[in-house]
């Protein structure tokens, strides 16, 4: 499980260092994709796999469906950890998340997201804000 808020720099190859805390999970490799919110998620082939899956399973027929899977797929980058524990963000992902030299590596449970540190600071803000108010509405629906 990934958890946690990590501070680091993009160097200018492209190239961000992951936490060490992450490194055992990841060290058969990864993908990395588009992901909500103009961040990117990082999975480990298995959680890759079952992320595969679940999008497979959608039906073809509901446009925006297929528009998601288009955008999931072709943003999609298989990477293997370097020595120093870097992976490589491919310039189309970096442009899509807007990273630029700041960044946050964020632990999201079963995935790993990376985002412009400005954007997570704008992020995590608003989500305190309604965190209380999301625990309530879950729990009157017994989730």
């Amino acid at each position: 499980m990934f958890l946690g808020e990590h501070q680091h720099t993009i160097d200018p190859k492209g190239r961000v260092v992951l936490p060490s805390r992450f490194r055992d999970d990841l060290a058969k490799g990864c993908y990395i994709t588009k992901g909500q919110d103009r961040c990117l998620f990082v999975f480990t082939p298995k959680q890759w796999e079952q992320e595969v899956e679940r999008i497979r399973s959608l039906p073809r027929t509901d446009r925006r469906l297929r528009n998601y899977s288009r955008v999931f797929f072709a943003g999609a980058s298989d990477q293997k950890l370097d020595k120093q524990g870097r992976i490589q963000i491919p310039a189309s992902l970096r442009e899509y998340a807007g990273l630029e030299k700041e960044v946050c590596v964020v632990g999201v449970g079963e995935r790993v997201e990376i985002w412009n540190a400005g954007t997570w600071q704008d992020v995590t803000t608003n989500a305190d804000a309604e965190y209380s108010d999301i625990e309530e509405a879950l729990s009157e629906q017994g989730i």
